[in-house]
Parts: structure tokens; C-alpha cells; sequence
């Protein structure tokens, strides 16, 4: 016969006492069996709670003790549950095998220690384990945390792995993401969908026009102790909360750099320096308010006049444009001929100093020959003056082909000339 639970057993070895010892076994098997199934669940039931640590290892201890009793308890029965006619011979088998039921089912106190001393060490594992797994924590490479001991600051953490007292220590992470704001909306999904309305970021500029500027922040947590303690509100996300107020510094910086400027400066040559005028005192304003916020990057993204004057003002842009475009041919025809009018001008420049070098050498030499000449006059005044006399005459008449010399007391020396022969 079988049994069908705990309750069961006293009926089973009632009805066949001759096989009472091999069946009270196998009910105390399944007896044994059943507790220990329902300590198994128990302890699965405490790991998948969200207890506390205290609490499990008590509930843990009580119900281990429990099993470990009900697995030591001897199984009773009443004698009055037997058939009567059966009572003295079950009564007699019970007498004699008590001694034996006794020695295997007695409670022992070394058995208790035994259990007592596993059910404290595993405890006592199961404590080291869970202060292990709150001691450790990873920090994602997109976050960083800040650590409170006691409700209290103590560090700012970098990602990878770092330990923590369990228990005392409570870690709190940031996005450390970089993220892009549109501006003036103060939106991140981008530009508002659908028709925007120029009114909404018209800003006035110096010369009292007005200009269309949009423009989109870039930024990250720097410091997240700042980011998170700073500025808090405990009924908006703490992401929506900073970026409301990275719009409000934008759009004030931003209106302030643009009444700065005229509306041409704005539109045209300007930008660049207003751009990076409206990054530095966007981030000197939130380092100001600690918000522990760094503007990583800022773009002007769409600078217009207002509708109603755009027709006037691309007017203006194409007259700028072509007057820009008339500069540029001037300046390349600048560049060519400044180059040839330059090298004329070294040309010059080296052929007269040619001829004046050339020159000074050629004084140099008369004055040189005329100062020998005289040195020579002054030592012989008369010799030298027939000797220049007569390079002279040479010189002279070496350039005449037909010479006639006549002397000098003369009077009349038309006869003596041969006028056919000098006219051949």
C-alpha cells in the first residue's frame, strides 16, 4: 500500500503489521522527502524576495530547523487506529522492535550541533556574499557617479569597476553623454515641427532692426556632483530641469550679443565672432551658477531678416555680393600688374646703377691720367707742354685723310695748291 503523505503512515502500518518495519521506512522517506521539498521552495521563495538581510538569514534559520526536526521526529500512531482483532499483535511487534525504532530515530544532541553549526556557516556565506555584491559596483563609460556616505558627498567616481561600503554608502550616477539643445526653443529633438513662427525668435539688433537667429548648444556633465545637487527639483527630471536652464543663459547671452551689432554685421561678416563671443559667456554663466554643465560646442544655424523685409535685405546681399565680386577682379588684376611693374622698375634700377658705376670708373681713370700728366707738366713745364701739343695734333689729324702742311711765312699759297686734284 502506499502513502499519500505524513497522515497517511499510522493507517498503512495498522493494516499490515507483518510488514510494519520495511513500510515505516518508506514512509519516513517520504516524509523526509516532503520536507525537504518544502525547504527547498522556502529557501527559493527567500532568494527571489526582496528581504532584507537580517530578516532572510532569521526566517532562513527558523525554517531550516524546522525540516531538520521534522526529519528526526519518529513517526506515531495510535494503536486504536488498528483493526481489533489485529490490536495485540501490533502492540506485541511494537514492544519488540522499540528498541531498534529508538536507536534510529532517537533525537540526538550531537545531530542538533551538527545542523546548528551548517546552518550558521551558511548564514554566515550568504551574509559575506551579499556584503560582497553591495560592496562592488561598474561605473558605464557614458556615466559618471557620485558616492554619499551618510547622506553625505565623499567622491566623484570615473567608469570601471570600484567597491563601496555596503550599506552606508549610496551611489548615484549622471549621463555624461554629450547632448544638443535647439535654440531659442530649448527643445533636443531638434527644430519644432510644422510652420515656426518668425516672432518667436526675432531678437533686436544695435541699429534697432531685427534679425531671425537660431542656433543649437552642445553639452555634457562636467561635474556631477554640481549637476546633481545645485540646481534639483523634485518634480521635473533632472535632465529637462538643467537643459530649461541652459535655455534661459542661451537666450539671454544671445540677445545680448546680438543688440551688440548692427543687423548687417549680424547677417554678414559677424557671425563667427558672435558665435564664439555667445559659447564663452554661455559657459562662463553656467560656471557661475555651479551648474557643473561644459558647453562643448555652438552653432549658428539660421540667421535671417524677418519676412517682411527679406525681399530688401536680398537686395542689399546681392549689391554686397557683387561689389564683393568687383573687388576681387580689381584685386587680381592688382596682382598682375603690380609684379611687371616691379620688375621694370628693378630693371631700371640695375641699369642705372650699371651706368653710374661704369661712369665713376671712367672719371676715376681721366682724373687719374690727368693727375700723372700734371706731375709730369709740373716737373717739365715746356716738354710736356709740346708733348700735349703734339698728341693733340696727332690726334687730330689722324682722323684727316688728306693733309697739307704750308709753312707759316707764306703769304700767298693759292699757286701752290692743286685745285683739279682736290677736287677729284
Amino acid at each position: 500500500m502506499k502513502c499519500s503523505g505524513p497522515n497517511d503512515c499510522a493507517a498503512t502500518r495498522a493494516a499490515e503489521p507483518i510488514e510494519l518495519e520495511p513500510q515505516a521506512r518508506k514512509c519516513q522517506r517520504f516524509h523526509s522527502k516532503w520536507i525537504s521539498e518544502t525547504s527547498q521552495r522556502t529557501a527559493d521563495w527567500l532568494a527571489a524576495s526582496n528581504r532584507s538581510l537580517l530578516g532572510g538569514n532569521v526566517l532562513f534559520y527558523a525554517v531550516s530547523v524546522i525540516c531538520i526536526v521534522g526529519k528526526l521526529v519518529p513517526l506515531t500512531e495510535s494503536p486504536t487506529t488498528a483493526s481489533p482483532t489485529r490490536a495485540h499483535r501490533l502492540r506485541r511487534n511494537q514492544k519488540s522492535m522499540s528498541s531498534n525504532h529508538q536507536n534510529q530515530l532517537e533525537f540526538r544532541k550531537e545531530d542538533v550541533a551538527k545542523a546548528t553549526r551548517l546552518i550558521v556557516l551558511g548564514g554566515i556565506a550568504l551574509a559575506i556574499i551579499m556584503v560582497t555584491a553591495k560592496s562592488i559596483y561598474t561605473v558605464q563609460p557614458n556615466e559618471l557617479a557620485v558616492v554619499m556616505r551618510f547622506g553625505r558627498y565623499t567622491s566623484t567616481e570615473e567608469p570601471g569597476l570600484h567597491f563601496c561600503i555596503p550599506f552606508v554608502d549610496q551611489v548615484i550616477t549622471a549621463d555624461a553623454r554629450e547632448r544638443t539643445i535647439r535654440m531659442p526653443f530649448g527643445i533636443a529633438d531638434g527644430r519644432p515641427q510644422g510652420n515656426v513662427d518668425d516672432d518667436s525668435v526675432l531678437m533686436l539688433t544695435g541699429d534697432l532692426n531685427a534679425a531671425a537667429v537660431e542656433w543649437t548648444v552642445q553639452w555634457l556633465v562636467s561635474d556631477p556632483k554640481q549637476y546633481l545637487f545645485t540646481f534639483h527639483s523634485e518634480y521635473h527630471d533632472q535632465d529637462e530641469y538643467i537643459q530649461a536652464i541652459i535655455s534661459i543663459v542661451g537666450r539671454t547671452v544671445m540677445n545680448r550679443l546680438v543688440g551688440d551689432y548692427s543687423i548687417d554685421e549680424v547677417l554678414t561678416e559677424q557671425r563667427m565672432e558672435i558665435r564664439q563671443s555667445a559659447l564663452e559667456a554661455t559657459q562662463a554663466m553656467l560656471d557661475k551658477y555651479e551648474c557643473g554643465i561644459r558647453i562643448t560646442d555652438l552653432q549658428l544655424q539660421r540667421v535671417t531678416p524677418p519676412i517682411q523685409v527679406k525681399a530688401s535685405f536680398a537686395a542689399v546681399n546681392e549689391a554686397a555680393q557683387t561689389r564683393v565680386k568687383l573687388e576681387n577682379e580689381a584685386n587680381k588684376e592688382k596682382n598682375t600688374l603690380l609684379p611687371t611693374a616691379r620688375a621694370a622698375r628693378d630693371k631700371s634700377i640695375r641699369e642705372a646703377e650699371g651706368y653710374a658705376a661704369r661712369r665713376r670708373s671712367e672719371v676715376k681713370g681721366e682724373i687719374d691720367a690727368l693727375m700723372a700728366q700734371y706731375e709730369q707738366f709740373a716737373k717739365a713745364p715746356e716738354e710736356t707742354r709740346q708733348r700735349l701739343y703734339l698728341e693733340s695734333l696727332e690726334k687730330v689729324f689722324s682722323s684727316v685723310k688728306n693733309k697739307t702742311i704750308i709753312d707759316a711765312d707764306l703769304n700767298q699759297f693759292l699757286p701752290l695748291l692743286n685745285l683739279s686734284e682736290g677736287n677729284q
